[in-house]
């Protein structure tokens, strides 16, 4: 049986949780329609009504200080100062050091061992 990479886990969990705040933060924020978030986003303007539904993306829930640095990054994004794609990047080399996504890695696979560390080193 195959171990389930913490790259997996970004492509699968991290990146949708992430849209699904962004989502709400341009459209509750920022007053964007759905179709601008879309635009923004680079995704369906379905997959924003998923994402604002919590059917989508909804499996990790940020704490406060990442919740801070999406907004951040919305705020950028909004103010034509920065790049969607940079920051989904950025964000996501930022909380792969997270107990969020060790605790999400091990939920997924039990195989994980407790001090695992991969994540952990550059």
């Amino acid at each position: 049986m195959t171990k389930t990479m913490p790259q997996e886990l970004e492509v699968w969990y991290l990146i949708p949780a992430l849209r699904r705040e962004l989502a709400k933060i341009f459209i509750q924020q920022y007053g964007l329609k759905q179709k601008k978030a879309a635009e923004c986003l680079g995704i369906t303007e379905a997959a924003i009504s998923q994402y604002l539904k919590s059917k989508r993306g909804s499996e990790i829930k940020f704490s406060e200080k990442a919740m801070k640095e999406i907004k951040r990054a919305a705020k950028g994004v909004v103010e034509g100062k920065e790049d969607i794609m940079k920051e989904i990047y950025s964000l996501c080399v930022q909380l792969r050091k997270s107990k969020a996504m060790c605790n999400l890695h091990r939920l997924q696979d039990k195989r994980v061992p407790k001090n695992c560390d991969v994540c952990l080193k550059d």
